[in-house]
């Protein structure tokens, strides 16, 4: 953990918001004074393995297409709807 004033934080946002993304703690002083701590979140990750996501998805309900597209048409109305023989 590190302790830096407000100031500093302000002058080194992004130096320190780098830090932080990789693991490091801050306590913000104001004053002389602790009065914030900037931390990383604790299960933050950019991506998600396929393997991961191919055994959550491995139980789902299979998509029933027809009953989606019965819904879709009673909630917005099947006047406008382009149909297969409407397209160019």
């Amino acid at each position: 953990m590190k302790t830096i004033t407000q100031r500093e934080l302000a002058a080194r946002s992004k130096a320190v918001l780098d830090e932080v993304e990789a693991g490091e703690t801050y306590h913000i002083t104001r004053n002389g004074t602790e009065i914030a701590e900037v931390r990383p979140l604790t299960t933050r990750r950019r991506f998600v393995p396929v393997e991961e996501l191919q055994r959550k998805w491995r139980n789902a309900p299979a998509a029933d297409y027809a009953k989606m597209r019965a819904e879709a048409d009673e909630f917005y109305g099947d006047e406008d709807r382009v149909g297969e023989d409407d397209r160019d």
